[in-house]
């Protein structure tokens, strides 16, 4: 059998340069054109790994109470996700935990379904969560002057006037505000 040296040899040189290439590639970031589309596959299988993240939406509304509810989501698109929240205002995040903030134009849930209006020992207006007396302060406003008021709405704050709505609420502050002590 006859050896083709000038074959050999050209051969030789044939590979060295594809592993020169390679390794001056690898050394410049660029990637070698016969590992290119093995690089694009892997970097596509990368791109459509889900994203699991925590989401906490929290609802500022105008009798001040905050809520806040969790939800773990599973994200495919950053796109979709950002378009997902568009309405909301991001105030925190780290790798995978976003917590966003809206303003609701509207009252709580709680003064909805347990809000009361009264007045404190000191005649100050306030909600309280349930009646008045023994329940929790919700918010203080301002003390109001009960003498000035009628019986009938002097009963009604010692009773509690319960909160259904943000126009009762507003209306509610907007009864008992002339009445308020102005403090010097």
């Amino acid at each position: 059998m006859r050896v083709n040296w000038i074959a050999m040899y050209r051969l030789g040189i044939a590979v060295f340069t594809v592993i020169l290439f390679m390794f001056i590639g690898s050394i410049s970031g660029t990637v070698p054109i016969g590992l290119a589309a093995q690089q694009d596959n892997h970097q596509t299988d990368q791109k459509a790994l889900p994203l699991n993240m925590t989401v906490i939406l929290e609802r500022i509304y105008l009798d001040g109470e905050i809520s806040q509810e969790v939800i773990h989501e599973t994200c495919w698109s950053m796109e979709n996700f950002w378009a997902k929240y568009d309405q909301w205002q991001l105030t925190d995040m780290d790798e995978s935990t976003f917590v966003f903030r809206k303003q609701v134009d509207d009252i709580s849930p709680l003064l909805k379904a347990n809000g009361f209006f009264g007045v404190t020992e000191n005649g100050i207006l306030t909600i309280f969560n349930g009646r008045p007396g023994q329940s929790r302060i919700i918010q203080s406003f301002f003390q109001i002057d009960i003498k000035k008021l009628e019986s009938k709405k002097q009963e009604e704050l010692i009773q509690g006037i319960p909160i259904k709505s943000k126009d009762h609420y507003v209306e509610v502050l907007e009864t008992f505000k002339p009445y308020s002590v102005k403090i010097e």
